[in-house]
Protein backbone atom coordinates (compact mmCIF):
# COMPACT_ATOMS: atom_id res chain seq x y z
CA UNK A 1 0.00 0.00 0.00
CA UNK A 2 2.55 2.39 0.69
CA UNK A 3 4.18 2.85 -2.74
CA UNK A 4 0.44 2.95 -3.77
CA UNK A 5 0.05 5.62 -1.28
CA UNK A 6 2.62 7.91 -2.02
CA UNK A 7 1.77 7.48 -5.81
CA UNK A 8 -1.87 8.30 -5.44
CA UNK A 9 -4.15 11.20 -5.79
CA UNK A 10 -5.93 13.06 -2.44
CA UNK A 11 -9.48 11.04 -3.78
CA UNK A 12 -7.25 7.74 -4.47
CA UNK A 13 -5.58 7.77 -1.05
CA UNK A 14 -8.67 8.04 0.49
CA UNK A 15 -10.30 5.13 -1.07
CA UNK A 16 -6.92 3.01 -0.31
CA UNK A 17 -7.65 3.98 3.41
CA UNK A 18 -10.90 3.01 3.40
CA UNK A 19 -9.92 -0.20 1.73
CA UNK A 20 -7.54 -1.25 4.33
CA UNK A 21 -9.74 -0.84 7.51
CA UNK A 22 -12.80 -2.33 5.13
CA UNK A 23 -10.71 -5.50 4.96
CA UNK A 24 -9.35 -5.17 8.88
CA UNK A 25 -12.25 -4.00 10.92
CA UNK A 26 -15.38 -4.80 8.33
CA UNK A 27 -16.90 -1.31 9.80
CA UNK A 28 -20.69 -0.74 9.57
CA UNK A 29 -19.99 2.72 9.28
CA UNK A 30 -17.04 4.33 7.88
CA UNK A 31 -15.94 7.69 6.49
CA UNK A 32 -13.04 9.30 5.71
CA UNK A 33 -11.90 12.82 5.14
CA UNK A 34 -8.98 14.64 4.26
CA UNK A 35 -8.08 17.76 5.99
CA UNK A 36 -4.49 18.49 4.30
CA UNK A 37 -5.48 21.61 3.13
CA UNK A 38 -6.26 22.70 6.74
CA UNK A 39 -2.94 22.30 7.29
CA UNK A 40 -1.03 23.37 3.90
CA UNK A 41 2.52 25.17 5.22
CA UNK A 42 2.60 23.86 8.51
CA UNK A 43 5.79 21.93 9.50
CA UNK A 44 5.04 18.26 8.39
CA UNK A 45 2.47 18.87 6.11
CA UNK A 46 4.54 17.97 3.21
CA UNK A 47 5.62 14.55 4.76
CA UNK A 48 2.09 13.46 4.30
CA UNK A 49 -1.56 13.55 4.45
CA UNK A 50 -4.17 15.02 7.61
CA UNK A 51 -6.61 12.95 7.82
CA UNK A 52 -10.32 12.11 10.13
CA UNK A 53 -11.26 8.48 10.29
CA UNK A 54 -14.79 8.02 11.70
CA UNK A 55 -15.53 4.29 11.87
CA UNK A 56 -17.52 2.02 13.51
CA UNK A 57 -17.13 -1.25 13.84
CA UNK A 58 -18.23 -4.75 16.27
CA UNK A 59 -14.26 -5.10 16.22
CA UNK A 60 -14.04 -2.01 19.02
CA UNK A 61 -16.11 -4.28 21.61
CA UNK A 62 -15.45 -4.32 24.90
CA UNK A 63 -12.39 -2.25 23.78
CA UNK A 64 -11.07 0.96 25.43
CA UNK A 65 -10.11 3.68 23.19
CA UNK A 66 -6.58 3.25 22.86
CA UNK A 67 -6.48 -0.15 21.78
CA UNK A 68 -9.22 0.78 19.22
CA UNK A 69 -6.89 3.66 17.59
CA UNK A 70 -4.07 0.37 17.72
CA UNK A 71 -6.54 -1.21 15.47
CA UNK A 72 -6.96 2.02 12.88
CA UNK A 73 -3.19 2.31 13.56
CA UNK A 74 -2.36 -1.57 12.87
CA UNK A 75 -4.73 -1.77 9.49
CA UNK A 76 -3.06 1.66 8.23
CA UNK A 77 0.56 0.86 9.36
CA UNK A 78 2.40 0.96 5.95
CA UNK A 79 0.59 4.06 4.94
CA UNK A 80 1.03 6.38 8.88
CA UNK A 81 5.44 5.37 8.29
CA UNK A 82 5.53 7.38 5.12
CA UNK A 83 2.08 8.69 3.50
CA UNK A 84 0.27 10.03 6.87
CA UNK A 85 1.28 12.72 8.95
CA UNK A 86 -1.55 13.29 11.37
CA UNK A 87 -4.59 11.16 12.02
CA UNK A 88 -7.86 11.41 13.79
CA UNK A 89 -9.85 8.87 14.75
CA UNK A 90 -13.89 8.49 16.35
CA UNK A 91 -13.92 4.88 17.06
CA UNK A 92 -17.63 3.49 18.18
CA UNK A 93 -19.21 0.28 19.15
CA UNK A 94 -22.33 -0.23 16.87
CA UNK A 95 -24.03 0.17 20.33
CA UNK A 96 -22.24 3.71 21.15
CA UNK A 97 -22.97 4.89 17.38
CA UNK A 98 -26.78 4.50 17.78
CA UNK A 99 -26.97 5.87 21.51
CA UNK A 100 -24.75 9.00 19.99
CA UNK A 101 -27.38 9.36 17.19
CA UNK A 102 -30.87 9.53 18.97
Amino acid sequence: MTDAFLNASPDERIALIEARLTASLAPLSLAVRDDSAQHAGHAGAAAGGHYTVTIVSAAFAGKPRVARHRLVYDALADAMQRGIHALAIVAYTPEEFNESSI
